[in-house]
């Protein structure tokens, strides 16, 4: 199976969507003017009735009725956001499988993108990954049938399979088309791994946010602590083409380096939707020194967790802009067998009131990668911005995306050198370390 990317690029667009709690559909009307927008809504969707006993009666072949009606409804969210979708059934119990950090599959990332299947990113370690799929790829053709005229859910669906069972992938890089086929696994998603890098420098890199994470992360932390004793200088966490995952695991990570403080706060048109998340915990680290990477694959959880430490100055962040993915998705489900909604209900904004949509958090420090030539031309995302429909920023300019790219050898890895050079204090930088915010201990 194929993890849908949007807080979790878990959408149909590149990103990480964020996934918060199941709430119910309403339908409030107040007021006149409210009684007169409802009169609009009713004949609309008389014509749409009416378009539905149309094509039942006259269509060439007996359609489906039930795909006639998930057809208008998955045209109805499309034309809302990138984020916004309906899952059937099916579609909702993979997603709930998929954030649990265990699913079946190829192991990738993937968005829609003018009506093909893009690849945001392969999952380290899974058959898409070891088979060569790289972020930017563009899926054209599934076991030699087009992708174009499909939804990406109804792409995903055709990826799946059993275990040990074959797919061959039409991939278009770099203008060129190339042949891969790739037998389906089990994906048991790894959200982290950690290593000492040397003796003194503690390495947590995150790759999304799960069930899983939060646990593990803490785990990686106290092993890294106890090998490195009195060595340690401090922590690099790698949030580096991270699309994100649930809200909840964003808040407890952020929480875990922090005493006090807002972590993130969403504002919606309805009042469930606007809340403010606040640290509860303790700094696990005791204030040690944190150094973030992020780059322009850093999407929606991973950026409410570099906005939250940036702004309170507990890290330093380095490496290229984020993605830009500001908005949250609300999981609604519709009764037994009905699957859900994933719907955009509020924007998120940092601590200090910055909404990311469409910007992308800044590093500090901006540091990028010597890409090689066959590379060059697919490894800048082009971020929240470029999607069709997004939701325009908060003020301020829109940006661009920006550098995606990470070597594989670590030894070639600026972003990754620079921060080992500033914690061992080979190289200084005014932004590092931060001063943390007055009045907030971290």
């Amino acid at each position: 199976m194929m993890r849908r990317t949007s807080l979790s690029l878990l959408s149909a667009a590149a990103g990480a969507a964020l996934t918060l709690i199941a709430i119910q559909p309403r339908l409030v009307f107040d007021g006149a003017s409210a009684r007169a927008a409802a009169g609009d809504a009713y004949r609309q969707l008389s014509l749409l009735g009416a378009v539905f006993e149309r094509v039942r009666a006259d269509y060439v072949d007996p359609p489906d009725d039930n795909k006639l009606v998930e057809s208008a409804i998955f045209g109805m969210l499309v034309g809302l956001d990138p984020h916004s979708s309906y899952m059937d059934g099916k579609s909702f119990q993979d997603m709930r499988l998929q954030t649990s950090g265990r699913f079946g599959g190829l192991g990738m990332e993937v968005s829609m993108d003018k009506g093909l299947v893009k690849v945001v990113a392969p999952i380290d370690e899974t058959p898409a990954a070891k088979a060569g799929v790289m972020a930017n790829d563009i899926i054209s053709h599934l076991d030699g049938e087009p992708v174009l005229g499909l939804t990406l859910d109804q792409a995903v669906d055709k990826m799946r399979g059993p275990v040990n069972t074959s797919i061959k992938l039409r991939i278009v890089r770099n203008d060129k088309p190339i042949e891969i086929s790739i037998t389906r696994d089990v994906i048991r998603v790894r959200s982290v791994r950690a290593s000492l890098q040397g003796e003194d420098v503690g390495y947590v890199r995150i790759t999304q946010f799960n069930e899983q994470t939060t646990d593990n992360m803490r785990r990686a932390v106290s092993e890294l602590t106890a090998q490195a004793g009195d060595k340690l200088k401090g922590f690099v966490i790698d949030l580096r083409n991270n699309p994100g995952g649930l809200l909840d695991q964003a808040i407890t990570v952020s929480e875990s380096f922090m005493d006090r403080g807002e972590i993130v706060s969403t504002r919606g048109r309805n009042a469930d939707a606007t809340q403010r998340f606040l640290a509860r915990g303790s700094d696990m680290t005791k204030a040690k020194p944190l150094i973030v990477l992020i780059n322009g694959g850093s999407a929606s959880a991973s950026e409410i967790v570099a906005g939250a430490w940036q702004d309170h100055k507990r890290a330093t962040i380095i490496g290229s802009r984020s993605f830009g993915k500001g908005s949250v998705q609300s999981i609604i489900p519709l009764g037994p067998g009905n699957g859900a909604l994933r719907l955009t209900t509020a924007r998120y904004f940092t601590p200090s009131g910055r909404s990311i949509q469409a910007k992308g958090i800044t590093p500090d420090i901006e540091v990028l990668q010597d890409v090689p030539e066959e590379l060059k031309a697919r490894t800048n995302l082009r971020g929240e911005s470029s999607l069709l429909g997004h939701l325009k920023a908060d003020g301020g300019q829109e940006e661009t995306g920006s550098q995606s790219y990470v070597p594989l050898d670590p030894r070639s890895d600026k972003a990754l050198e620079a921060a080992l050079d500033l914690m061992r204090g080979r190289k200084v930088n005014p932004a590092f370390p931060p001063a943390p915010v007055r009045g907030a201990a971290n």
